[in-house]
């Protein structure tokens, strides 16, 4: 199956629309006799939210860990503002602006937030580790998500799983990134902290993130989404515009009942 042709115009726009900040075309991954991912296709612009969905064993997480240097493609290309890049692993995803947000987060429940926030990259003055600079920093950040965190000073054990994938999202926001993948944000939470999440992924939207969720959760692809990417099988069945679509067609785009 050949990649889906790039969608140059929106619907209603009087010119071109803005280049990709990223392009995944042809992925191909394989483990062993496994074929994982066949020609899979995706992109995001600037200030767009773009649904990874698909079956059980359709290839997401795959092709969110090779876009994150998790696991190296076999063929194919990814494009970063244009330009053709390699990654190899997650630092030169994070070099080229792209983090990853697991569900696990990789968060030190002990510490608090403005340790997490800084975790490996803490700030010293005249080799003394400098907590007021990063607590004022940590302060600015959360401001600027507008999260709903209690204080930059609490202990991850005592958060929410909401306010911990706050946390986890602020410190890449925070260390530059531009280009997030989200793998399932709301699937462990309730419905009044995934109502705080999905506002706090349009709030990145507003600020030209280009965003990725991974989700099973189409009431909530369609809530926050710009385009939904459709996998199956491994391969990119195709990538359609929230306005012009409706529920009923991505099932039957991710089951196959639309070759029937």
């Amino acid at each position: 199956m050949e990649a889906p042709q790039l969608q140059t115009e929106r619907e209603g726009d009087a010119g071109v629309a803005p280049e990709p900040l990223l392009i995944a075309r042809n992925i191909t991954k394989s483990f062993g006799h496994v074929q994982a991912l066949s020609n899979a296709y995706i992109d995001v612009r600037a200030g767009e939210i773009v649904a990874l969905v698909g079956d059980n064993g359709a290839g997401k997480s795959t092709l969110i860990k090779v876009l994150s240097g998790a696991h190296r493609h076999d063929a194919g290309e990814i494009l970063v503002r244009g330009q053709s890049v390699s990654i190899n692993n997650p630092n030169d995803a994070f070099d080229l602006g792209i983090a990853t947000v697991y569900q696990d987060l990789a968060l030190l429940p002990s510490r608090d937030v403005v340790a997490n926030l800084y975790v490996g990259r803490e700030l010293t003055n005249n080799g003394i580790l400098d907590r007021r600079k990063m607590t004022e920093e940590a302060n600015r950040v959360v401001r600027q998500l507008r999260t709903n965190l209690p204080s930059v000073h609490t202990p991850v054990r005592f958060l929410s799983g909401g306010q911990r994938q706050a946390v986890a999202i602020a410190r890449v926001v925070h260390f530059g990134a531009e280009i997030l993948l989200l793998d399932e944000p709301t699937a462990a939470l309730g419905v009044k902290e995934a109502h705080e999440m999905l506002t706090l992924i349009e709030h990145l939207k507003e600020q030209d993130k280009g965003i990725i969720v991974v989700s099973h959760n189409l009431a909530h692809v369609f809530r926050i989404c710009d385009r939904i990417t459709v996998l199956r099988h491994g391969q990119t069945v195709g990538t359609l515009i929230k306005e012009e679509t409706d529920s009923t067609e991505v099932v039957r785009m991710i089951t196959g009942a639309d070759l029937l």
